[in-house]
């Protein structure tokens, strides 16, 4: 009998709804998947970077937290990442892992056991060296986190520090993605006992080994990093600063980065890619992505309990249609709960594609056949989402099925789409790390804090499978398991897959080193401005 991980009450992945995860997110703070038609180059580097410059990163949401064990939504740790840094990190295709503050590490026989050297010479951004222990006390503040990302380290049995610079993990049993688990923003490094202050005081400031420190935050107006004077990386950053501001308002942002007002635009609207990309004043970059939409179904609110509900209602949505008329072409149609640059996706998952036929014969089946009222939670300021919003409402129609809009700020929308106080509701998905079990957790196990991504959907074939990929390295037994995962989700339309598409950023033409992983993560430590900069 295979070993079931313990997960415990965690919530996974950068999910949000309309701007999380991921990690997932919510729908109101990113946009795009892997298998875009847009391509990324970034903001080329033009000449040799210089020092200086106060960076101004508009952004459709406010951070939630910057607590990294228990907060999961891509604007908060898109930030963290800036701060903190784990042993691992992620490759610039986004597939594999390589050391950070590790250099290297050795494997026992068995598999239980990995040694790992930490990199000499590293400091805290209060000038203080990080060893061992601080590595020992983040990782195990991360599997004590019962409400955070403590699932994603279930298979760790102990940490230990035999020399201030060496760590050892034991694992329970043998665990395939454990490298990828450890490259995690939530096991980032930070110092022993939290430096003498609790939990709660540390993270109103935290202090880790990352590029930039911690200034100011003005919650729901901007929060402010500074250069990290003692950053182990020589001559990085560049900049003096950076701020991520939140303007929820898609036309907002725009004009502050065509104004120079701010330097960078995180997701602006579909609508809009056209004529950035004729916009000599602005780079407009399509970067590609491990990003996935989805319109989620709150399986504790009647009738969503109803698999043929949920099957009509998936049925009915024409994705082809959303990619032309809300993306402009700009990505694909979605077919699994993986996006396609994630390992083990299953093209041949069965993701349920429009057909308004076999959509009335599902409903007719179903326990509601004349119809119902439900609400469909958007966020404000996405010109996005509210275009879907109008399609899907006018998509459900012919079901019966009315559908009332209800507009919230992106905070608020994101806090109730997480305590499933929502009937149906907009989700995205970014991989924070190149192994699939993250996802398959956060989304198919509703024993974990994310409960089936916030959804509260249970099968235990779909379950039993993940777990059962997570403890064999065995390449042809992940992929049957992810398989059957993907396909048995995709069958109960547990949530409508919507489409992937790539990240859309806006960068002033003064912005060089700008780049985004397929993951989402992007380092600031690399980017500077030329002339005409803040």
């Amino acid at each position: 009998m295979r070993p079931k991980r313990a997960l415990a009450a965690a919530l996974a992945g950068c999910c949000t709804v309309a701007v999380l995860a991921a990690c997932g997110s919510s729908a109101s703070s990113s946009a795009g998947s892997g298998s875009s038609t847009g391509t990324g180059s970034g903001s080329a580097s033009a000449g040799t970077p210089v020092k200086g410059g106060n960076l101004v990163f508009a952004n459709p949401q406010d951070a939630e937290s910057l607590d990294e064990s228990t907060i999961f939504d891509n604007n908060s740790i898109w930030i963290i990442e800036q701060m903190t840094q784990p042993l691992f990190t992620v490759t610039s295709n986004g597939k594999s892992v390589m050391p950070l503050l590790a250099t290297g590490y050795t494997v026992s026989k068995n598999q239980l056991t990995y040694t790992i050297s930490l990199r000499k010479g590293v400091k805290f951004s209060n000038g203080t060296p990080m060893t061992s222990k601080d590595v020992q006390f983040s990782l195990e503040q991360t599997m004590a986190a019962s409400q955070g990302w403590g699932y994603i380290d279930s298979a760790i049995k102990s940490v230990g520090a035999p020399s201030a610079d060496t760590v050892v993990v034991n694992l329970k049993y043998k665990w395939a993605p454990i490298l990828a688990d450890l490259a995690l923003f939530a096991n980032g490094v930070v110092p022993d006992n939290y430096g003498g202050k609790t939990a709660a005081a540390f993270y109103n400031a935290p202090i880790g080994t990352g590029p930039f420190k911690f200034d100011y935050w003005h919650k729901g107006s901007a929060l402010k990093l500074v250069a990290n004077t003692d950053y182990w990386q020589p001559g990085k950053p560049y900049l003096n600063s950076v701020t991520w501001t939140d303007v929820p308002d898609d036309n907002t942002r725009q004009l502050q980065v065509t104004s120079g007002q701010a330097q960078i635009d995180q997701f602006p609207a579909w609508s809009t890619v056209s004529s950035l990309k004729s916009n000599p004043s602005v780079a407009l970059s399509l970067f590609p992505s491990t990003e996935t939409n989805y319109l989620a179904f709150n399986e504790h609110v009647k009738p969503f309990q109803d698999v043929n509900v949920r099957r009509a209602i998936s049925y009915a949505i024409n994705r082809e249609a959303l990619v032309k008329a809300v993306l402009f072409g700009n990505g694909t149609a979605a077919n699994s709960l993986f996006p396609p640059q994630v390992p083990y996706y299953d093209a041949n998952s069965g993701g349920l594609q429009y057909n308004l036929a076999d959509a009335k014969a599902a409903m007719a089946k179903s326990s509601v056949p004349k119809g119902f009222t439900t609400t469909l939670l958007v966020p404000s300021g996405n010109s996005d989402y509210a275009t879907i919003a109008t399609i899907v409402q006018s998509e459900l129609k012919p079901l019966g099925i009315t559908v009332n809009i209800q507009t919230l700020d992106p905070n608020t929308t994101n806090e109730n789409f997480q305590s499933g106080k929502y009937d149906m509701a907009f989700s995205l998905w970014t991989m924070d790390i190149p192994d699939p079990d993250e996802l398959a957790t956060f989304g198919l196990d509703p024993t974990s804090g994310s409960k089936s991504f916030f959804t509260f959907y249970d099968n235990p074939t779909v379950v039993k499978a993940v777990h059962a990929a997570e403890v064999t390295t065995d390449t042809a037994a992940r992929q049957a398991d992810y398989n059957t995962a993907q396909t048995v989700a995709a069958s109960d339309a547990f949530m409508a897959f919507l489409y992937y598409s790539p990240y859309a950023y806006v960068e002033g033409s003064n912005v060089h080193g700008f780049d985004v992983t397929p993951l989402g993560n992007y380092h600031m430590e690399d980017v500077w401005l030329s002339s005409g900069s803040s």
